[in-house]
């Protein structure tokens, strides 16, 4: 299988260098991202129609169409390639202390900043509390206990169709331990299952194609719809945000990086097609498939990919934690509200629960910022119709850096449990993929 890997992305190669600039898919993604931003800016009747939205819906609909099946067979073939039982706990165990303690560090990189840059005074008058209700709302209805009841799910079925990560997740490591009890009797079932993946694979590669289209039709829409007069007084914040993330990225999981044994540039440059992609859709989850391919590739073990990427999604949103402490701090500000040092820190433990309480809800990020605010100060809360207008801009960055942050706890994690294989990292990491590419895809694992 790696001797069938390596013809692969040899090939692959081989078929990258011959293509022109304009075939490259991260050059398509770019431009279309250009495209979009100045159609929507120029155009905004034309942007904000209908099927230009479809555009981008309809390709985070296609990417979302293999994230439970991929997900499913990732975690489970994984799972049952390995003798001990116990090994699942360990990784589990290792990838949720580092979840937690890199989203501590991201909740102080936000709350650090956000003492130091007191921006959004004088904001207070421009509100839409009408715009926010509803958000409050479901922020009041996310409760911890329904949150670990709802990772059940009703029916496996039910799971796989509406693509519920973690409902999936719980299946599938269920699946694959009985798998593993199977012994050889589950050998032929487990070969199945890695060719449906490889399949998978497939699709997300001829998926990809109409990545540029996708992204011109989200980005199109989004700046024809919130356009530059969205940004007005509040482009302060999106300063300030863009800074916080990249600092984060760059310090923190720079260091992460360079103590396995890599460079975070290196590695940001190797999935540059996900996270344009991402920033063009403005959803982490349109990326997924091809991030869990592509660090399997990297020399990552496949049952820490399994299983670190999906619960990822949910308890290593750094991207969010960073917003919620700055957003909070910055309300504060607008509101002429003075937070203590012991209200500040209530804000980091409050949102280190909320953050994973509105996982993939739609609007997630200012669902939690909801929740933490009511619980911190709830005479914040009205404060938030001052960053509804631009939390469309704040969502990419969260997603970049939440998508960016999965990434390397898989490789952390493999290190840490001993399987990543360092040699294929170096090799990997200096050439360049086409995720596009469906021979390289259904040769991945």
């Amino acid at each position: 299988m790696v001797a069938a890997t390596d013809a692969g992305t040899q090939g692959a190669r081989l078929q990258a260098a011959k293509k022109p600039w304009y075939g490259i898919l991260y050059i398509q993604v770019l431009i279309a991202i250009v495209i979009g931003v100045l159609v929507g800016w120029l155009f905004p009747n034309l942007a904000t129609n209908d099927w230009i939205k479809a555009l981008g819906d309809g390709f985070i609909k296609l990417i979302k169409m293999v994230i439970a099946p991929i997900i499913f067979c990732t975690v489970v073939s994984g799972i049952a390639h390995i003798e001990s039982a116990s090994k699942v706990g360990r990784v589990g165990i290792k990838a949720l202390i580092y979840f937690e303690i890199v989203s501590t560090f991201a909740l102080l990189i936000g709350l650090i900043v956000g003492n130091l840059a007191p921006i959004g005074h004088g904001l207070a008058e421009k509100q839409d509390a009408a715009a926010v209700a509803g958000y409050v709302k479901q922020a009041q209805a996310q409760k911890s206990v329904d949150f670990v009841l709802n990772i059940i799910p009703d029916s496996v079925v039910g799971a796989l169709a509406r693509g519920d990560i973690l409902q999936v997740l719980l299946f599938a490591i269920l699946f694959g331990f009985a798998l593993m009890a199977l012994g050889e009797r589950g050998h032929r079932l487990r070969d199945v299952i890695d060719d449906t993946a490889h399949a998978v694979f497939g699709v997300i590669a001829i998926v990809m194609k109409a990545a540029p289209v996708g992204a011109f039709g989200a980005m199109a829409y989004t700046i024809g719809k919130y356009g530059p007069s969205a940004l007005g007084d509040l482009i302060g914040l999106i300063v300030v945000f863009y800074v916080s993330a990249a600092l984060f990225v760059v310090i923190v999981l720079g260091l992460i990086a360079r103590f396995v044994g890599f460079s975070i540039f290196k590695f940001i440059s190797y999935i540059k097609d996900e996270l344009l992609i991402v920033l063009g859709t403005s959803s982490s989850e349109s990326a997924l498939p091809q991030l869990m391919e592509k660090l399997e590739r990297l020399g990552c073990s496949k049952p820490v990919v399994g299983l670190v990427v999906p619960t990822g999604y949910s308890f290593n949103l750094d991207g969010t934690n960073i917003y919620m402490t700055l957003a909070t701090l910055f309300i504060a500000h607008a509101l002429g509200v003075e937070l203590t040092w012991g209200q500040q820190l209530t804000i980091l433990l409050v949102a280190m629960l909320t953050s994973k309480g509105a996982s993939g809800v739609t609007g997630a990020g200012f669902i939690t910022l909801a929740a933490t605010l009511s619980v911190v100060n709830p005479a914040l809360v009205p404060g938030m119709a001052i960053v509804f207008s631009i939390d469309k801009f704040m969502s990419e960055v969260r997603a970049l850096t939440n998508i960016t942050g999965n990434g390397i706890a898989a490789v952390f994690v493999s290190w840490w449990e001993g399987e990543l294989d360092h040699d294929l990292l170096q090799k990997r990491l200096n050439r360049e993929i086409d995720p596009s590419d469906v021979e390289t895809a259904i040769t991945t694992g």
